[in-house]
């Protein structure tokens, strides 16, 4: 495997773009024996690839000559939602098959996905103490990380040697989501610490696990999902162990869950900041229907938003038709407005995401954010009060720059302060990010603009 410069293409993607069509090719003529032989040499990973890019038919079609072993690696890396494509397009019994192997979490997902009659009847075709394990986890509410967390680990007691503790793990390899962190627990299933599997592997077979176990970063099993993995990601743990109110181990958050679910959060917040709902799917396997739902409904909230900017205009209609120059510079105000505001937002946005700013912060944020429009707002104010007074004159120059430093300023700290308003009422703070307040900011900094005009200019 190499890569070449100089216009001659990687090796290695162009073996991968010839095993697509080839598979493609083979779809189109329905030619399955050709099928089977594309799709052989193909790891899970490119196969993914090629299933989300195929209509819901021949995605069927496709995962029904993959071999039996990779066909479940294949079916547990897709989304939940081409998961549920697939089992529409399956046997009863290979769906019941998959459904019985896929880990507890896994098919919580999967449920979710599916309507009513088909999760019920897939419940009810499991062995017991997996139909049990299950049915606990879709206990939990919608959101928390008690739906996101594996019921399947393997726990040692502080007491046990280091030798009885390594049998335990030996012995549970098998169903076990991992074995790298292993949550201590006393008589009671209560937490007490963690003890990684390389410390049980160098330590004294002899010694006990509690002279090498380590303080627990746990997680409650109500909270948000995207707190705990937030916490299990920015800790650099492989794994957290999840409770119930009395401490009590229930589940385990694995980093690969974690990262799962940060990747599901922050495709969501980027929809919503950009004006969109999330699709939650890979791109060409959404409808177009789909498509046009996640983005009509924010484009008409939007629009009726701007008809603030429309009434605004109406009122100072007198001004405009005796100073027209006046009117030349408006996209240019609400544009850097709403990009002032934009960038306040998303900055805090993502603050609240990462942990660095929690809304008991809201004046510092508010005071901070004022700080920084005011010197964004003096630095642009200054330069169009040049540019502007040499070409205008000194009076619409005045008018521009006082504008400039008043819009700045106001946009700032409307910006940073709306997601941590939306997090104290329990909203989405990407929901008030950027399409509602370059609104707002539109409105207001046009109002600003005219109010200040008819002062400097005396009309």
């Amino acid at each position: 495997m190499f890569r070449q410069t100089g216009g001659v293409t990687d090796t290695r993607t162009q073996s991968i773009d010839t095993d697509d069509k080839a598979v493609l090719r083979a779809l189109d003529d329905l030619d399955l024996p050709a099928l089977t032989a594309a799709v052989r040499p193909l790891s899970a990973a490119q196969i993914v690839g090629i299933l989300e890019r195929l209509d819901r038919k021949q995605r069927a079609v496709l995962y029904r000559v993959l071999p039996k072993g990779q066909a479940l690696e294949v079916f547990e890396n897709l989304d939940p939602s081409l998961q549920g494509d697939l089992v529409g397009g399956l046997q009863d019994d290979a769906v019941a098959t998959l459904f019985a192997q896929m880990h507890p979490d896994d098919r919580v997902e999967l449920l979710d996905e599916l309507p009513a009659t088909v999760a019920r009847r897939l419940l009810q075709g499991l062995p017991p103490r997996e139909r049990e394990i299950t049915a606990d986890i879709l206990g939990y509410p919608q959101g928390s990380i008690g739906r996101r967390m594996s019921p399947e680990f393997v726990s040692v007691r502080p007491e046990m040697t280091i030798r009885h503790a390594l049998e335990r793990v030996t012995e549970r390899l098998s169903d076990a989501e991992t074995v790298y962190t292993l949550p201590v627990t006393d008589g009671q299933r209560v937490l007490v610490g963690v003890v990684s599997l390389r410390d049980l592997l160098r330590a004294d077979p002899d010694a006990t696990v509690e002279s090498v176990m380590q303080p627990a970063t746990w997680a409650r099993v109500g909270e948000r999902a995207e707190e705990a993995a937030r916490r299990c990601a920015d800790r650099k743990l492989l794994a957290v162990p999840v409770v119930d109110n009395e401490t009590r181990l229930v589940g385990i958050l694995t980093v690969d869950d974690a990262l799962r679910i940060l990747e599901a959060a922050e495709s969501e917040d980027q929809a919503r900041i950009s004006g969109s709902e999330p699709l939650r799917r890979p791109y060409f396997t959404a409808p177009v229907s789909g498509l046009v739902r996640s983005r009509v409904v924010w484009l008409l909230v939007l629009a009726i938003g701007a008809t603030l900017t429309v009434q605004v205009l109406e009122v100072f209609e007198a001004t405009l038709s005796q100073v027209v120059t006046l009117a030349l510079f408006v996209p240019l105000l609400i544009g850097t407005g709403g990009n002032t505001g934009n960038q306040a937002a998303t900055t805090v946005t993502r603050a609240l995401a990462l942990g660095d700013v929690r809304t008991r912060d809201l004046f510092k944020v508010m005071f901070r954010e004022f700080r920084v429009g005011c010197a964004l707002g003096l630095i642009l104010g200054s330069l169009a009060f040049v540019v502007t007074s040499l070409l205008y004159g000194p009076s619409i120059g005045t008018v521009i720059g006082l504008t400039f430093v008043s819009l700045c300023t106001m946009a700032a700290t409307v910006g940073g302060v709306m997601p941590l308003l939306a997090r104290a009422v329990r909203a989405d703070p990407a929901v008030f990010s950027n399409p509602f307040i370059s609104t707002f900011v539109d409105a207001t900094g046009l109002l600003i603009y005219f109010l200040i005009a008819r002062t400097v200019l005396g009309i």
